[in-house]
């Protein structure tokens, strides 16, 4: 990275209170296969299991990585970026991603809720970063765009999310059986 460049997510995280995948995403080809993944996120897990995370966000540097994390009832928040970004930088896009999903899930932060939920949480990290390049970073704003992607039959198919494009078919196909 060259100075004055914007920082790149290498990951975002959420696990849950046994370091399980809730949902991940990955945008650094530092961990090729999915057996490093998995071991990336218990080595991250281990290490900050026993700290105190719950108030605010804390910050440590693992394997030349720096790491952002927040814990919330039995989940697990974290950002990860690499050793010369910006931790302020990276702590406002977990914030903007905590927000987010405390208003989707209307402040029932937890894994159950989250995993009925995971449509729209995905959504949120799809919102937030792309490709690794921060796009948002403000909570209600992000909440606001993944509560805007309504079912729209009219709109173009590549603009639906498979969800929509499934209950638009669905429809289109009730309609011509009750002709």
């Amino acid at each position: 990275m060259t100075k004055g460049s914007c920082p790149l997510i290498k990951n975002i995280l959420l696990l849950d209170s046994e370091g399980k995948r809730v949902a991940v995403k990955y945008f650094s080809d530092d961990w090729p296969t999915n057996s490093s993944k998995l071991a990336f996120e218990k080595f991250v897990f281990a290490k900050t299991l026993k700290t105190n995370a719950r108030t605010e966000a804390e910050i440590t540097l693992l394997d030349d990585n720096i790491i952002i994390y927040k814990f919330v009832q039995d989940l697990h928040f974290f950002v990860t970026g690499s050793d010369d970004d910006n931790e302020i930088v990276l702590a406002s896009v977990l914030q903007g991603l905590f927000d987010a999903i405390t208003l989707l899930l209307r402040n029932n932060v937890d894994k159950r809720e989250a995993l009925e939920n995971l449509d729209l949480i995905l959504l949120c990290l799809d919102e937030i970063v792309d490709g690794g390049m921060i796009l948002e970073t403000n909570g209600p704003l992000i909440a606001e765009k993944v509560t805007s992607h309504n079912i729209d039959a009219d709109s173009p198919l590549s603009e639906q999310t498979l969800t929509q494009a499934w209950a638009s078919a669905r429809e289109h196909l009730t309609r011509t059986l009750l002709k």
